[in-house]
Formats: structure tokens, C-alpha cells, sequence
């Protein structure tokens, strides 16, 4: 049986998934905590764009350190292996960091045939739309925020092919954020709008 790779997301209701320090916080409570560390439960290896990982870098080292109510967090997160994918040559400070020697599809296949724990990804959207374009993502977790940021970067762009997905589960939390999660769904409905017409006429 292949590991399974999952990415984890903040987004807002149109789609924004750009800085979400700026609109996320006010959302998050004890219940979406809850999700994204069960997210990582069986997770050995962390993939990362350049950028997410320098923020990541940025943080949790140092919320490690000061041993704080999240440094049992920010140590699980170190100890992982973490693989950045990124053009230019990286300087990686954290421990257990390495950058990524292939493109997203190839080291991602190779990752998903070795023995081991779960393969996981928070945010790198780069990273995360070429794995769906690949076909190499197992699950989308989507923490849906009822907020129109109204700017920022969406998770799918324009111009590509589509890419049919399957609700696996579904978590509604105080806050109204959704937790949705996707998974590649191999029979998408067909059908037109024929189809639909007659359906609603009966």
C-alpha cells in the first residue's frame, strides 16, 4: 500500500488562499487546532514551496525554543522531514530539512513508493497544484472561512484543466468555518444540460 499525501489549506469563501495571516486568526479555535494537528497524526514527511517554508522557518524554530504552549507542536513539526521544492539554490536552516533533488511529480512518486508514515503539505500551493495536475494528491483538506477576502491568489487559476474532486468528509465548527475534505474522484457525473432539463421536470 503507497503512503498517502495530503495538503491542508486556509481558504476564504471566494477562494483566497494567499496570506492567510491577514483574515484567518479571528476564525481559529480549539476545534480547527483539533483538525489540523490530526492532520499531521501519521505524517513523517513535510513537503513545502520555498515561500511556506521560510515562514514556517521563521516561526516555529524559535517557538520551539521558547517552550511555550505550542513548542510541543513546533517540536513535531522539527522533527519531521521537511523537502522544499524551490528554483534557486536554499540555505535551510531548521533540522531535518532538505531540498527537493526532481520537480514536484517526480520526487512526490518516488516518496509515495517508499515504506514509511504519511507525506503532508500546510499551504505551498504551487506544490499542491501540481500535485492534483499529476494526479499524486490522495486528499485536500479545505478550511473553508466564511469571509470575501476579495484579493489575494486563489487555489485553482484560470486556464488549466479541470480537475474533478470527491467530498469525503464534511465538519461544520462554531466559527462557521467548513472542513472539507476532498479526494480525486475517478467516475465524475456526466450528463448536459439535457440531462439536468429532464431531471427537473419530473
Amino acid at each position: 500500500m503507497s503512503r498517502k499525501i495530503t495538503a491542508s489549506l486556509f481558504i476564504s469563501l471566494d477562494g483566497v488562499v494567499e496570506a492567510p495571516d491577514q483574515w484567518h486568526f479571528p476564525y481559529f479555535n480549539d476545534e480547527m487546532g483539533a483538525a489540523v494537528g490530526a492532520s499531521l497524526n501519521n505524517t513523517e514527511v513535510l513537503l513545502f514551496g520555498r515561500k511556506t517554508y521560510e515562514s514556517f522557518a521563521g516561526a516555529w524554530p524559535e517557538r520551539e525554543a521558547a517552550g511555550g504552549e505550542d513548542a510541543g507542536f513546533a517540536k513535531q513539526l522539527g522533527d519531521m522531514r521537511k523537502i522544499v521544492f524551490s528554483h534557486r539554490q536554499l540555505d535551510l536552516g531548521w533540522r531535518n530539512s532538505e531540498q527537493a533533488q526532481g520537480d514536484v511529480a517526480e520526487v512526490a512518486a518516488a516518496l509515495k513508493s517508499e515504506p514509511g508514515g504519511d507525506i503532508s503539505l500546510s499551504g505551498s500551493v504551487s506544490v499542491v497544484r501540481q500535485l492534483l495536475a499529476a494526479g499524486l494528491l490522495d486528499e485536500l483538506h479545505l478550511l473553508v472561512h466564511p469571509i470575501a477576502v476579495r484579493k489575494g491568489m486563489r487555489l485553482f487559476d484560470e486556464g488549466e484543466p479541470s480537475i474533478p474532486l470527491k467530498l469525503l468528509s464534511s465538519k461544520t465548527f462554531t466559527t462557521g468555518v467548513v472542513n472539507l475534505v476532498y479526494g480525486p474522484d475517478t467516475a465524475p457525473p456526466t450528463g448536459g444540460y439535457e440531462e439536468a432539463v429532464a431531471t427537473l421536470g419530473e
